[in-house]
């Protein structure tokens, strides 16, 4: 592992991606009756716009640890490929509805689909996402009652505990509360996005390869940490990232005045007229490029960036130890290991 930085992981993703490709690809939902007369216009409203948005998908992180997950209790992470389409069209529902409710404008290098197609289109659309999440599931006869039923119980808790990081990240924003501290962040975050992005598909791929409780146990542990230090990087990605890579959305997290880990922080810790200043930036809405950049260097100064990649690096520390004295591929150990450095290591 010594010099890997990531590479196993990113090297994995790339053998491992074409499988989910193919499978959505071959699984995707159609019109039930072909023949009906509205059978075009079914198409057309519904089930087009969500196989071109998922098909759009980027480098498919997430379905992959279902199959990694399944991997690391040794088994053929094939018997993984509905639950991982599943956490795939998961992330395709939220983020369709994620877009229209931060107002955003691309996705993916192209124009947000509730701007492409409409906002109740957008809204139909990524419903039927969320009833593919079970839908795939089942219809997949590999799967036995009891192990489908669990994964979906754990893909059920997967979406409340989503929904309630969504809830807070929302609500702060509309009451304009900025009394939101470090740890109420991190509660939010881990909500958000730790359990669907990392611990819940881990964890669904080892169950759906009759993994123990303690391996299952493991596994959700290590991706709850990894899942967080993974959104820490992308708020730090936002605001000190390649302008570049990041797009049109390089900085919109202080337009939209997010409360990240950096801002909290930084307004924890600045004081005076620095303090009011960042909340006044953070509060206003502003894209001016000038206001971006000394928001970020009002956070610079209060030592948020640097505190938020310490945390970052502390959690990839804490998430491995997770997996320490557990009975797990080795192969796969090796991955799991190289993935919670790619998580805090990417650049885009």
């Amino acid at each position: 592992m010594a010099g890997d930085h990531g590479a196993r992981f990113a090297s994995y993703l790339e053998r491992r991606r074409p499988q989910i490709e193919d499978f959505l690809a071959r699984f995707t939902p159609r019109p039930e009756d072909m023949t009906a007369h509205v059978t075009p216009d079914l198409s057309r409203y519904l089930y087009e716009p969500l196989a071109r948005f998922t098909a759009s998908g980027g480098k498919r992180t997430r379905p992959v640890l279902c199959l990694l997950g399944a991997q690391a209790v040794g088994m053929d992470p094939i018997c993984a490929l509905s639950t991982a389409a599943a956490v795939e069209y998961f992330q395709s529902a939220a983020l369709i509805h994620d877009d229209i409710a931060d107002r955003s404008e691309m996705r993916r290098g192209e124009p947000c689909l509730y701007v492409s197609d409409g906002t109740g289109i957008a809204i139909n659309v990524g419903d039927l996402a969320l009833i593919n999440v079970y839908a795939g599931l089942l219809m997949d006869s590999s799967l036995d009652n009891e192990t489908c039923l669990r994964v979906l119980c754990e893909l059920t808790y997967m979406e409340q505990k989503t929904l309630e990081g969504q809830a807070l990240d929302l609500g702060w924003v509309r009451d304009g509360r900025w009394d939101v501290t470090v740890d109420d962040y991190l509660y939010m975050a881990t909500h958000k996005t730790a359990y669907y992005s990392a611990a819940t598909p881990l964890a669904c791929g080892a169950i759906c390869a009759s993994g123990t409780d303690e391996q299952v146990d493991a596994l959700f542990s290590f991706g709850l940490d990894a899942g967080l230090a993974f959104q820490l990087q992308d708020d730090l990605l936002n605001l000190v990232g390649d302008p570049a890579k990041q797009g049109k959305d390089f900085r919109s997290d202080i337009t939209e005045g997010k409360r990240t880990m950096a801002a909290v922080w930084a307004l924890a810790h600045l004081e005076g007229d620095d303090a009011a200043r960042l909340q006044q930036i953070l509060a206003s809405g502003t894209s001016d490029e000038a206001e971006l950049a000394e928001a970020v260097a009002l956070m610079e100064r209060a030592g948020a960036i640097e505190h938020v990649r310490l945390h970052a690096q502390m959690l990839v520390a804490q998430a491995k130890a997770h997996l320490e004295g557990v009975d797990l591929n080795e192969e796969a150990r090796e991955t799991l290991l190289s993935m919670a450095d790619f998580f805090v290591e990417r650049l885009g």
